[in-house]
């Protein structure tokens, strides 16, 4: 078992702490904006096929670290090896709904549920993945793989965002933010059952278990909703946390749906067209 404890070492080799906007969040902030736009640029209109493939590879290197996270948080092996699962990081928050939408997407062919997938990657994924990397205060640790970890798994939310919205793959239009609610929505449902379950068979008693930060078994903690969560009723409070995110979620899609309209406007219209041809003959 010595080989099994040396692996595990390696995977808990220790680092300074990053610090919000110092090089090592930079560099992944950076390099996930910078492979979104390399990829709108160089791979203009991705195919169902190509797009099938990238999000099946990409979010099989995803669950491969979110496997690896789950291992480092849960065996120690101080005094050889002991297992002790840290219900806090069960891996069904916001930022790790993309890795399985993503392989779902990647597994079904271009049709609704597809669609869906894909428009809830684009939008509420990409918000979330913005969101931790602008503002990463509590994501970043003393151990080398679980930044690193944390990093490429965000950093590949605001990457594919960017590569769905950009390329257009994802229709710019009203209609695609209601089928990206719609996965949201399921997905917020869930976490509310899986928090329910928690309670009621006693893991709250002695663990964390807050899955999208929604329980009202567990001390508010999500800022801003934290305000909402203390004085609205639970019920409501959902409501109010999947409208919410619905309307960031939809700014984003407005982006490009912008930049479509002013494309639109500078285009010639069928007559100028006529009109420049003339001018070019004569």
């Amino acid at each position: 078992m010595e080989w099994l404890i040396k692996i595990f070492e390696i995977m808990d080799a220790q680092m300074a702490t990053p610090m919000p906007y110092g090089a090592f969040h930079l560099f992944f902030f950076g390099l996930s904006v910078a492979l979104g736009i390399i990829l709108c640029v160089f791979c203009k209109k991705p195919s169902e096929h190509f797009m099938r493939r990238l999000l099946f590879w990409v979010s099989l290197l995803v669950i491969i670290l979110e496997v690896y996270k789950q291992i480092n948080y849960s065996f120690s092996y101080s005094d050889g090896i002991s297992f002790d699962y840290q219900w806090y990081a069960f891996p069904f928050q916001f930022c790790s709904t993309p890795m399985y939408i993503g392989l779902l997407a990647a597994l079904v062919k271009k049709k609704k549920l597809h669609d869906a997938f894909c428009a809830y990657l684009g939008t509420f994924s990409l918000f979330a993945g913005l969101c931790v990397m602008f503002y990463p205060v509590d994501i970043y640790i003393g151990t080398i793989g679980i930044n690193i970890q944390t990093s490429i798994c965000h950093g590949a939310m605001i990457t594919l965002g960017i590569y769905l919205l950009g390329s257009g793959y994802i229709e710019p239009k009203h209609k695609t933010i209601l089928k990206a609610i719609s996965v949201f929505a399921i997905l917020v449902g869930t976490a509310a059952v899986l928090n329910e379950i928690a309670y009621l068979i006693g893991i709250t008693q002695t663990e964390t278990f807050n899955m999208f930060f929604i329980s009202p078994h567990c001390e508010p903690s999500l800022p801003v909703y934290s305000l909402v969560q203390a004085v609205v009723p639970f019920p409501l409070c959902l409501i109010l946390y999947i409208l919410a995110f619905s309307f960031a979620a939809y700014v984003l899609l407005c982006i490009p749906m912008f930049i479509k309209f002013l494309k639109k406007r500078k285009a010639p219209t069928e007559q100028q067209r006529e009109e420049i041809k003339e001018e070019i003959t004569v």
